[in-house]
């Protein structure tokens, strides 16, 4: 696959160098944000609600309560974590098991997965994880059922390019995979029947916490 992959890219490069494709596209659209920080917290949480998303906004103090409660209404106990959540994400009351290579049946087999972010989109109401010490390996947030993430004010960006400049680094020099998520794991067969947790968690609670 590496092998392929640079093949591709060194012909890519060829043709550009050689003058058979532009060196740069035109780029028309907005690149920068015009909301407040107000406005683009309210649109993220609109845009990740309509992705059927369940959304709470929390003060810090208020994290662990929230995870906990929202593990009660769906009857779960045992979440898996990375092991950089911090000790204020960390209810008493739940099991939390720190991601060690668990295997994917090992995974499936706890209730659900509590991460943090790298940042997150206001316009498409996406999260973005890039296997940070909050995020932990991506295998994590696509086996279980339930996905619990939280996400800062201060993560949250209007726009994709605004995202993408952030994750740019991390990809570029870090070479993180990064996993988008917009609201649960759901796919549509012809017939447009509904059908979740098909390639991921078929329920994602966000837990928005102001600064």
């Amino acid at each position: 696959m590496n092998a392929a992959r640079a093949e591709i890219l060194a012909r890519v490069g060829s043709a550009v160098r050689g003058g058979l494709l532009p060196a740069s596209a035109p780029r028309s659209y907005r690149t920068t944000g015009t909301r407040s920080r107000a406005e683009t917290v309210a649109c993220f949480c609109e845009r990740v609600a309509d992705y059927r998303a369940d959304v709470h906004e929390v003060a810090a103090p208020q994290i662990a309560e929230a995870i906990a409660a929202a593990c009660r209404a769906r009857g779960a106990r045992r979440l898996v974590i990375a092991p950089g959540i911090p000790a204020d994400w960390r209810p008493d009351e739940l099991e939390l098991v720190e991601d060690s290579a668990l295997t994917p049946r090992e995974l499936d087999a706890l209730d659900g997965v509590l991460t943090g972010c790298t940042v997150a989109v206001a316009e498409t109401g996406t999260i973005a994880l890039a296997s940070g010490p909050h995020e932990g390996r991506r295998a994590i947030s696509l086996v279980p059922d339930l996905h619990i993430c939280v996400v800062g004010h201060d993560q949250i960006v209007e726009l994709v390019p605004e995202a993408i400049r952030l994750l740019g680094d991390l990809v570029d020099r870090g070479q993180r995979p990064i996993t988008l998520v917009s609201g649960p794991s759901a796919t549509s067969d012809i017939e447009l029947s509904r059908v979740e947790g098909v390639h991921g968690p078929r329920s994602l609670v966000v837990i928005v916490v102001s600064t």
